[in-house]
């Protein structure tokens, strides 16, 4: 079944990304963005944006992040550190609740797999 290409919504993550491959900033899956002061500037993807709108309804983990969005880690990470350069972000402090929270899930978590 062919598909028609002018209802495909489908981006290329290197065409989100600009042909980069790395993010500026090293985030992990478990680092929680809140919104910051700054504003998405007029060349960032439309995907930045929803990336913004999502942080500010709550705070969010890079992992869902990337889930929500569907573009793949890498690409959300780059997206991410966009928007964290222009203060649009600011990650969770270690003493944020939601951190601690995400920090101790992973830690049960990594012992429960390694114990099996």
């Amino acid at each position: 079944m062919a598909t028609d290409p002018d209802t495909t919504a489908f981006v290329r993550p290197y065409a989100l990304t600009r042909g980069r491959t790395r993010p500026q900033y090293r985030l992990r899956l478990e680092s929680v963005m809140h919104p910051g002061t700054g504003r998405p500037g007029p060349g960032l993807p439309e995907e930045c944006r929803r990336i913004t709108a999502l942080c500010r309804a709550r705070p969010r983990s890079v992992a869902e992040l990337a889930g929500t969005l569907g573009c793949g880690l890498t690409p959300a990470k780059i997206l991410i550190s966009d928007l964290l350069a222009a203060h649009v972000l600011i990650p969770a402090t270690a003493s944020d609740p939601d951190q601690d929270l995400l920090l101790r899930l992973r830690a049960a978590l990594t012992m429960k797999w390694l114990d099996e």
